[in-house]
């Protein structure tokens, strides 16, 4: 897809992305914890944190020729995982 029909297209499906939260969650004490997957690829991580989430979806964002926010490191130590 070109830059033009992203633009015209404001929610592109290659920038879809699905989270799912472990049982381990509990918002309450802010804790956590699961997996961010790309939709189209099937490419995922884990994160432990919130921080970490934010982290997981800038990288993949970067990978997809997407610039990371400002003062965002895209170096968050999560794990890479496949789909499966």
């Amino acid at each position: 897809m070109t830059l033009v029909a992203e633009v015209a297209r404001p929610l592109p499906a290659r920038r879809a992305f699905v989270v799912q939260f472990s049982a381990q969650t509990q918002v309450e004490l802010g804790w956590f914890a699961g997996r961010v997957e790309h939709v189209v690829s099937g490419h995922a991580r884990r994160f432990q944190t919130l921080d970490e989430l934010v982290g997981c979806l800038v990288q993949m964002l970067v990978a997809l020729g997407t610039p990371p926010p400002e003062g965002r490191d895209d170096a968050d130590g999560s794990t890479d995982t496949t789909q499966g």
